[in-house]
C-alpha cells in the first residue's frame, strides 16, 4: 500500500514558495519554528471565510461557550489574516522550547513572515499584509471561552497593536521597503501560548487556496488529531466552520473538497445520514504488504514528550512514520529506540 501526499499531482495547492527559497541564509530560523495554532480559535469560528470585506456581526454558541465577533469598518479578520497569528505563535513556541523568555510584544522581519506563510513578497503582497494587520487589530471579540485553564468573559482585539518600519529613501515617505513589523498580541492569545494550548499544523496548510479548506483542516486537526477517524454532521460542521452559505451550498462545497482530496494529513468522505467522515492519511503507512509497520509503546511516547516539551508529539510521530515510509519501510530492530533517536537529532 502506498501513501500519497495530499494534492500530489492534482495542482490544487498553491506553489510551495518556502521550498523555492531553501538556499536563502535566513531559512534556518523559519524552519525551526513549526507552524502552531491555538486550540481555542481552531475550535470556534473567530475568522471570516469571505475574501471580500465582511462587516457582519458574528454570534456563535456551542456547549456553553458564547462568542460575538464585531468587525471594524475594514471588515472582519479573515482566515488568511490568521496566518500572521500562526506565525507569531510559532515563533513564541520555538522560543519557549529553547528555554528563552517571551513576551507578547514581538518584532518580526516582514519578509520572513511572508515567506514562512507562503505569501507573495511582491509590492501587492506587502500591501495585503498591512490590510491584514488593520483587520486583526480592528476585529473585536467578546467571549467566555477558556484559554490556559482560565474562563473569563472578556472583550479584546485579535492583536492589541502593530507597527511597520520601512527603509525609506530620503524625501520619499511611505515608499520604502517594509523591513520590520512589531506586533503586540492580546493577553488572551498570549495566555494560550504560555499554557501551550496549541497544536502543530502541516506546512501545507499555507498552500490551501480556499478559506473553507483551511477551516475544515483546522477542525480535522483539532478533533481527529491522532485518532484514525472522526465523524461530524454537516449541519454542525457548517456552524463550527463559520460558513455563511445555505446548508445545501455548504454540502456542495464539501463534496467538491472530497473530490479534490488535497487536504494535508486528512481524507474526507460523505456517509449516509448527512455525515462527514474524516480519516488520517498517515494511517495507511502503518500497514504494508508484509504486515504492521512500527508500533511504539506508550512509555516511548511519554519519553519523547519529556525530550521535547511543548512540541506536538503526535505530529512528530506522524513525521517520523512518513520518513520511515519514504525510506522504503526498512525493518527496525527497535522502533522505540529508532524513534527516540530521531527525536534527539531533531
Amino acid at each position: 500500500m502506498t501513501a500519497i501526499r495530499a494534492g500530489q499531482g492534482k495542482g490544487m495547492l498553491l506553489p510551495d514558495r518556502l521550498a523555492d527559497r531553501q538556499g536563502d541564509f535566513f531559512l534556518c530560523d523559519i524552519f525551526g519554528a513549526l507552524p502552531k495554532d491555538d486550540l481555542a480559535s481552531m475550535e470556534h469560528p473567530l475568522f471570516s471565510l469571505s475574501t471580500r470585506p465582511d462587516r457582519r456581526i458574528l454570534n456563535y454558541s456551542h456547549n456553553g461557550v458564547e462568542v460575538t465577533v464585531v468587525p471594524s469598518v475594514k471588515g472582519l479578520a479573515t482566515l488568511f489574516d490568521k496566518d500572521i497569528l500562526i506565525y507569531c505563535i510559532s515563533q513564541l513556541m520555538a522560543a519557549l522550547n529553547a528555554g528563552r523568555e517571551v513576551t507578547r510584544h514581538l518584532r518580526l522581519t516582514a519578509h520572513d513572515l511572508m515567506v514562512a506563510t507562503n505569501r507573495e513578497t511582491s509590492g501587492d503582497g506587502y500591501a495585503r499584509l498591512r490590510e491584514a494587520f488593520e483587520r486583526l487589530a480592528g476585529t473585536r471579540i467578546t467571549t467566555n471561552m477558556t484559554t490556559g485553564g482560565v474562563e473569563a468573559t472578556t472583550g479584546f482585539g485579535l492583536i492589541e497593536s502593530w507597527q511597520i518600519l520601512r527603509a525609506t529613501p530620503a524625501g520619499k515617505k511611505g515608499a520604502g521597503r517594509m523591513v520590520q513589523v512589531s506586533v503586540t498580541l492580546s493577553e488572551w492569545l498570549f495566555r494560550a501560548v504560555l499554557s501551550k494550548s496549541v497544536l502543530t499544523l502541516s506546512r501545507d496548510y499555507f498552500r490551501l487556496r480556499k478559506p473553507l479548506e483551511r477551516r475544515v483542516y483546522e477542525l480535522a486537526r483539532k478533533h481527529c488529531g491522532r485518532q484514525p477517524e472522526w465523524r461530524i454532521g454537516m449541519e454542525v460542521l457548517a456552524r463550527k466552520s463559520g460558513s455563511a452559505s445555505p446548508l445545501r451550498v455548504f454540502r456542495k462545497m464539501i463534496r467538491d473538497m472530497i473530490a479534490g482530496d488535497h487536504l494535508p494529513e486528512y481524507s474526507l468522505q460523505e456517509e449516509p445520514g448527512d455525515i462527514l467522515l474524516v480519516t488520517r492519511r498517515d494511517m495507511v503507512v502503518l500497514m504494508d504488504e508484509a504486515g504492521a509497520g512500527p508500533v511504539l509503546k506508550p512509555a516511548t511516547i511519554e519519553t519523547a514528550r519529556a525530550l521535547v516539551p511543548g512540541w506536538d508529539i503526535y505530529a512528530l510521530e506522524a513525521d517520523w512514520r512518513e520518513m520511515w515510509h519514504r525510506s522504503g519501510r526498512p525493518r527496525l530492530r527497535s522502533p522505540d529506540a529508532a524513534f527516540l533517536g530521531w527525536i534527539r537529532k531533531r
